[in-house]
Formats: C-alpha cells, structure tokens, sequence
C-alpha cells in the first residue's frame, strides 16, 4: 500500500502591524514637510521638492493606511505557489530560484527575498498596476521584477525563504 505525501497547510504571513504603521506615519510626515516647503518657501526647487514629496510620499501613505485597514496577509504560500499582497500570485513553476539580496539605496541597503523568474516579461504583463511599475525600475537597476520587502513583513526573511522551501522542496535558493 502506498501512501499520498501529505499536502503542507498554506503558510500565512500577516503584516507587521507595527512596522507598516511606522512606514504610513513616516509618510505622513514627509507629506507634511512637503506641504511646508510648498508653502513656505517660494523658490522653484522647494515647490518642485514640496510637490513631489506629497505625490511620492501621499501614495505611500495611501498604500500603507489600505494595507493597516484591510487587515489582508502580507504573504500566503501553498503547494501551487505564492500570494503577496502587491506582487499577486505567482507559482512555483514560474520561479527560477529564489535569494535575499542588499539592495542599495541612497540611505544604505535594504534586505529583499529576490524571486528569479523564467519569464519576467510574462509576470509583468498580468503583474497588479504598482507591481508592474516597482518591477520594471527594479529591471533596470539589475534587479528581478519581483522582490519582497522585510520591512512590513513580521518575520526574518531567511524563515520565509525556508516555508518557501517547505511548500516547494525542489525550489533553487541563491546563496
């Protein structure tokens, strides 16, 4: 008698409650010193400056207040695949390997789980509109066109790279 491997439950990952409040308060406050520098200054480059921190920083704010209220989970992985609440789904089968990478910014290095993927140019085509956006800068820059961020996530990056491995032992991980 031979016996079915047992399916692995999906692995939820909620949101970091405190660390996307962080991020929508930052955002606000960039807002903030935005609106000031619109009003306060009337040189062209603080009105350039004051606008482009409220439209930049007045989406991040929009995005991280939607995520806090809508309660939804950051990331959900199964046997088919993953869900992330702005890449979408992808499957398994789409993804080539997977690794966490610095990524440098201005400030210093951010840690993001990099998802190689065979098709690039098919992810972005069905990809969510901000997704597609994020992922073709990210291309440019020599990045895959689908990362996940640590920061509102509520765990470390190498135990989500590890339920990954969990639902998909066959998945490559880049050291």
């Amino acid at each position: 008698m031979t016996t079915e491997p047992v399916p692995t439950p999906e692995t939820t990952f909620p949101s970091s409650t405190g660390r996307t409040s962080l991020v929508a308060l930052g955002s606000i406050v960039f807002v903030a010193l935005g609106v000031w520098l619109l009003i306060e200054h009337a040189t062209l480059k603080a009105t350039l400056g004051g606008a482009a921190a409220v439209l930049f920083f007045g989406l991040c704010a929009c995005l991280t207040i939607g995520r806090l209220l809508r309660r939804r989970p950051e990331l959900v992985l199964t046997a088919e695949g993953l869900t992330h609440v702005m890449l979408g789904s992808i499957r398994w089968p789409e993804i080539a390997a997977v690794g966490i990478r610095e990524i440098k910014v201005r400030t210093g290095s951010q840690r993001v789980i990099e998802l190689v993927l065979h098709d690039p140019a098919a992810y972005l085509a069905r990809a969510p509109r901000m997704a597609r956006i994020a992922g073709k800068a990210n291309l440019r820059l020599g990045y895959s066109p689908a990362t996940i961020s640590a920061i509102t996530l509520p765990v470390d990056l190498d135990g989500v790279v590890a339920a990954m491995r969990r639902h998909h032992p066959g998945l490559t991980i880049r050291r």
